[in-house]
């Protein structure tokens, strides 16, 4: 479980101080388990190759898991809560870690559920299962 999850928050309407607000509350929640560390991306101009009349990012945090064996599912399932909380308002959480990425926003509870054991299946205890679709290992 090298390095840390990065997790990026959005939602439809919001802008880059709603979201960074959401980050907030999402943080706080995040740093009442056993990690390490959960540090916010300060918000800034558009990620590179991307065009100068899009907005800034703002949202973002970098959480520090730690060797704990059930940190990683603790924090999966917290956002996963976190953002079933705001079902509804358009919120979209991008989490990354180790080059995999997986985004949760419309798909149903039984795909997120899936989705997010397989994510963290993939980065607990070395067990490198394989992604859907991709052959990827």
């Amino acid at each position: 479980m090298g390095g840390g999850l990065r997790v990026q928050i959005t939602e439809e309407g919001a802008d880059a101080e709603q979201v960074t607000v959401l980050a907030r509350y999402l943080r706080a929640e995040l740093l009442r388990l056993d990690v390490e560390e959960v540090t916010a991306v300060e918000a800034g101009g558009p990620p590179p190759g991307t065009r100068g009349s899009e907005v800034s990012v703002a949202g973002g945090l970098i959480v520090a898991i730690g060797q704990a064996a059930d940190s990683l599912r603790s924090v999966i399932l917290t956002i996963r809560d976190w953002l079933r909380r705001g079902e509804g308002a358009g919120r979209v959480v991008r989490l990354e870690m180790d080059g995999d990425k997986l985004e949760l926003s419309q798909a149903s509870a039984a795909d997120q559920e899936r989705l997010l054991e397989l994510f963290i299946s993939r980065h607990s205890a070395g067990d490198k299962a394989q992604w859907p679709a991709s052959g990827k290992r």
